[in-house]
């Protein structure tokens, strides 16, 4: 499975047969992580959390390829896209292990991922700077094999959507 999340609605056509889960984050009911632990400890693997995220955050496991749209925020991923992300830690366990010699959860049955993002808006090279550091750090927990950046202007998100979306047919 492929998965497509996004912080604002794509203007994109997807066929059944191509196995793509497309979720418009701007149009979800998803609160934000409460710190609580209860996906770790009360209810292993399930948000306490009973909304929208849910449907979502199994998807993140089960995808060998994902496609991150979001604005870029002070270096980081904007508010909607975040938001997500904190709330998919039930992929995680509670458990540590060590991986080139750092410290990371052990995974839920992720499976490891292509991962683009594409991050958008009216950015600095230090603001992106920032940012490739923040995915750097993150891709181990969140089972990146490999990821591309792609940095681009509102104005074009639709048109690198589909040039991504192109690629994805290749494989």
């Amino acid at each position: 499975m492929k998965l497509i999340m996004s912080d604002r609605p794509l203007d994109i056509t997807l066929q059944p047969k191509e196995n793509i889960r497309y979720f418009d984050l701007s149009s979800l009911k998803i609160a934000n992580c409460m710190g609580c632990f209860g996906c770790w400890t009360k209810t292993p693997g399930q948000c306490v959390i009973r909304d929208e995220a849910t449907q979502i955050y199994p998807c993140i496991a089960q995808s060998d390829a994902v496609l991150y749209v979001s604005r870029l925020a002070y270096g980081g991923y904007d508010t909607p896209m975040k938001t997500m992300l904190e709330r998919a830690i039930p992929v995680q366990q509670a458990f540590i292990r060590i991986h080139q010699g750092e410290t990371h959860h052990v995974q839920r049955d992720v499976k490891l991922k292509q991962a683009t993002i594409i991050a958008y808006g009216d950015t600095d090279e230090e603001e992106r700077d920032i940012f490739r550091q923040l995915v750097v750090r993150n891709a181990c927990n969140m089972s990146f094999a490999q990821h591309e950046i792609i940095f681009t202007t509102e104005a074009m998100v639709n048109d690198t959507v589909k040039k991504t979306l192109e690629k994805w047919k290749k494989y």
